[in-house]
């Protein structure tokens, strides 16, 4: 650091350089801040009697966000000071990341406003929520219920609400185009684009064969939409056209033919170019839009050239897990963070978070949420036991801080810590190299037992 500086003031390093290596060692130093907490029992009566039950108990009160689970987070980024949750009870609270009730130990912060579970709200888990493109006095949700419903940020009302008549897994808002169409991805196999200015459905985009679980405008041209659906495909799309549809993302496909004609003629059938070996639940761009990033049951992380769809064969190792049939999405951290071709990449790997190179695929940093892999949450049937996992994932941005969801109920920071906190914390890229060793040699065992197991159940076996 100090090296830096001396440079900087000699003018062997430009400002801009000197930034990024910054704001990349701030990346590497990202940590679990334990001390701030994201409390909503003060919105809820029935919190507020069973930590009261737990106190006199003399059981440690635990503090949720949403009793029944966090589902999404999304934070406003035009002052990033407003951070929206939603939950699995189909509640909605906006928080002022800008306010907390401070003590000597901890921040506590409570929601500046809730939208419970009412005659007019969401009567399922809330699955994304999005501000308004253009300015953060309104925002969208989309739930399980087959509603996608627009709000008033300050009175928290609903404005408007489209029935899509099929569970909605994720919806987006191009945030460019002053089309104001919204994508949906829903049980339905075509995606759904919904104009908020007429209130009505605008057409949708046929060619999926299974339901869509994710949908991304692209950040640059207004009128370019990646899908990824359950068929495994990862299409894109011109709403222009008639047809709409530009091509489909190969897994086979290193060198790209979208666009191309003379390479579409030596390509594979369509019907047989799949994004994953699996279902495809995540697709992401770049800010810059010249990637796309996709995820799949396939529990692979794929990067894509989004001019010409090839397959930059970016290796994320064997440690990804994705078996979910709802939406995840990785969380790429802005590009002025770090120098070129060297973006990081956020990815809710179960219950932890892990850090990679974009580009290398290299592991950077195992995020790990404390507590156990199944974890607790309350509903309206009472306490539960679930899986404990990473939701969604949030970025901050003019900060370096990370947001994530819980199912068991929490919202979790990540802000970076001093070395000496990472020392205490016993993360550092010895232990990362010492876990991926462990986890090959946990997946060359386990493919081992199934080749025994296939060649055992393949022969009949005779005693004479």
């Amino acid at each position: 650091m100090n090296s830096q500086l001396i440079n900087r003031s000699l003018g062997a390093t430009i400002t801009q350089a000197f930034q990024q290596a910054e704001t990349t060692r701030l990346l590497q130093a990202l940590q679990l801040a334990p001390n701030i907490q994201y409390d909503s029992s003060n919105e809820n009566g029935e919190d507020v009697k069973s930590h009261a039950r737990e106190a006199a108990d003399g059981a440690e009160s635990r503090v949720w966000a949403h009793p029944a689970g966090v589902n999404c987070l999304e934070i406003d980024r035009f002052e990033s000071r407003y951070l929206l949750s939603g939950g699995a009870d189909s509640s909605i609270h906006i928080w002022d990341l800008d306010t907390a009730e401070n003590n000597t130990q901890s921040s506590v912060y409570h929601p500046l406003g809730t939208v419970p579970k009412s005659y007019s709200s969401h009567k399922f888990g809330v699955t994304e929520l999005s501000f308004y493109p253009f300015d953060s006095f309104a925002f969208l949700s989309s739930s399980y219920d087959h509603f996608l419903k627009l709000y008033s940020t300050k009175s928290l009302e609903v404005s408007a609400s489209f029935d899509l008549s099929s569970v909605v897994y994720a919806h987006a808002i191009s945030p460019v185009a002053d089309h104001l169409l919204v994508a949906c991805a829903t049980q339905h196999p075509a995606v759904r684009l919904v104009d908020l200015r007429s209130g009505a459905s605008a057409h949708s985009l046929a060619g999926h064969c299974g339901a869509v679980l994710s949908v991304a405008w692209s950040p640059h041209d207004a009128n370019i939409l990646a899908t990824a659906g359950s068929d495994g495909t990862a299409r894109l799309w011109d709403i222009r056209s008639s047809t709409g549809h530009l091509g489909l993302l190969d897994l086979e496909d290193s060198l790209g033919t979208i666009g191309d004609t003379t390479m579409k003629r030596i390509s594979r059938p369509m019907d047989r170019r799949k994004a994953h070996a699996g279902a495809c639940n995540g697709v992401a761009w770049t800010d810059d839009g010249d990637y796309l990033v996709t995820t799949g049951h396939d529990e692979r992380i794929r990067t894509w050239s989004a001019t010409t769809g090839a397959n930059t064969l970016s290796h994320f190792g064997p440690t990804i897990k994705n078996a979910n049939l709802s939406t995840v999405l990785p969380l790429l951290a802005p590009s002025y963070l770090t120098s070129s071709r060297q973006q990081v990449m956020f990815y809710p790997n179960d219950n932890e978070i892990l850090m990679f190179d974009l580009f290398e695929g290299t592991l950077h940093k195992r995020l790990k949420a404390p507590g156990n892999a199944v974890g607790q949450a309350r509903g309206g049937t009472g306490q539960r036991n679930l899986r404990n996992r990473v939701a969604s994932l949030a970025w901050r941005s003019g900060h370096v801080e990370l947001y994530s969801a819980h199912s068991d109920g929490v919202i979790r920071i990540w802000i970076p810590g001093t070395k000496e906190d990472a020392e205490l914390e016993g993360e550092g890229p010895e232990e990362a190299a010492g876990v991926i060793n462990e986890d090959n040699n946990r997946k060359r065992k386990r493919e081992a037992l199934n080749d025994l197991h296939r060649d055992l159940t393949r022969q009949r076996l005779t005693f004479n």
